[in-house]
């Protein structure tokens, strides 16, 4: 069995951050002091990638029947107990195995002795210090190898093409298994099963080399040395910084010099160019936003905000308590359900009485405290200390 997956040590410079630090060498050094955070989501992908270890195992490497049954034992447990477990995951895992499966065939009808290695630590430090992946997949042959990546996650459309993370990835098994087979091409290949997507990039062993001299070695220099030039672009994404990044504010405030060429009106050509920059400044203004609402919420003062609590709706505590004390006030109590759920507040307020209504469910009915929000200083309602103090025990959801 290899290491749990969520366990696995990350590098400075690893290849899932590569476009990141390629493209803005000095956030890695950034970035090295926040700590990562886990999301349902991710811990989802990681349950998604172990399942599909167990399978390839047991489907593709040969093993003996202690081996199998250990295997079939724990994903009958995945099965019977993982919280992420679904009939989503078992055909999106399905999916994934089958196309492994296909590639390997493929990869021993031309070569019979062609390797499949699953979850390879992948060392590309000849290039990137301390430079080291994980690869979910890699197949070896005479000619051509293969590296597989399972993408889980449906929220973003990943492609291989152009792929730094894919690269590096190819340049780890090159640099380890290139002494033993003749490879020429390396294919690339992401698949992202819950979006229907298999994509695949192919490159030479000498254009990866190129790539990997001519960009990623002095890319790699400056981030270990924290040196460089901030720069925004599409790999802010996921950076831990970019709410605070000052270069892609800067990038993101330039864009309000833009200028027409009629102060009166603007063309439809400007509007569409207007309508992608709008799209990049809310993108920009919510990371910031949500990075102000995380310190507010830990207690940090964002001068000029403050932390109050939200609006919230009023809930029935308890339908059948309130469905009770309406029938046995004499309340018809067809006419309090609908579609066969009770009716909702207003509804029945407007059957019952405001009055009447209040009376007869004193108790029943509740208002919880509203979600905390952050607004301006001149706001007149009363500040919180922060979620974690003055709202202790309230689930609320970002």
């Amino acid at each position: 069995m290899s290491q749990a997956h969520a366990q696995r040590a990350h590098a400075l410079l690893g290849a899932s951050k590569a476009a990141q630090w390629i493209n803005c060498p000095p956030s890695a050094r950034l970035q090295e002091s926040i700590p990562d955070k886990r999301s349902d989501y991710a811990d989802e992908g990681t349950a998604a990638h172990e399942y599909s270890e167990w399978k390839l195992r047991r489907q593709l490497l040969p093993c003996d029947s202690k081996q199998r049954a250990k295997l079939q034992t724990a994903m009958q447990y995945f099965v019977a107990g993982n919280q992420y477990y679904s009939s989503e995951m078992e055909d999106a895992v399905e999916s994934y195995v089958e196309t492994v499966s296909e590639r390997f065939m493929a990869a021993l009808a031309r070569s019979p002795d062609a390797v499949l290695l699953l979850e390879e630590r992948l060392d590309f430090s000849e290039w990137v210090p301390d430079g080291y992946g994980t690869g979910d997949v890699v197949i070896i042959a005479d000619q051509v190898m293969e590296i597989i990546d399972l993408k889980y996650g449906k929220g973003v459309p990943v492609s291989a093409v152009g792929n730094s993370q894919m690269k590096l990835y190819a340049l780890g098994a090159l640099s380890a298994y290139n002494y033993l087979y003749d490879i020429r091409e390396i294919r690339m290949t992401i698949v992202q099963p819950r979006l229907d997507s298999v994509s695949t990039d192919t490159i030479l062993v000498d254009d990866l080399l190129a790539w990997a001299e001519s960009i990623v070695r002095p890319a790699a220099a400056l981030a270990d040395a924290g040196e460089g030039d901030l720069a925004s672009g599409d790999h802010c994404r996921w950076c831990k910084v970019k709410a605070t990044c000052r270069a892609r504010a800067d990038a993101a405030m330039s864009v309000l010099a833009h200028e027409f060429q009629d102060p009166r009106l603007m063309t439809l050509e400007e509007i569409g160019n207007t309508l992608y920059i709008v799209e990049q400044m809310q993108t920009w203004a919510k990371d910031v936003q949500e990075y102000a609402y995380e310190q507010a919420k830990s207690g940090t003062a964002v001068p000029r905000w403050k932390l109050v609590e939200g609006r919230s709706d009023r809930k029935i505590a308890d339908i059948e308590a309130a469905k009770a004390k309406l029938t046995a006030a004499g309340y018809d109590e067809t006419k309090l359900l609908k579609d066969p759920v009770l009716r909702g507040i207003g509804e029945l307020e407007k059957l019952v009485g405001k009055k009447q209504f209040a009376e007869l469910l004193e108790g029943i009915v509740i208002k919880p405290p509203g979600k905390p929000v952050l607004v301006p200083e001149t706001d007149p309602r009363a500040p919180v200390n922060s979620v974690e103090n003055d709202f202790a025990g309230e689930d609320f959801e970002k």
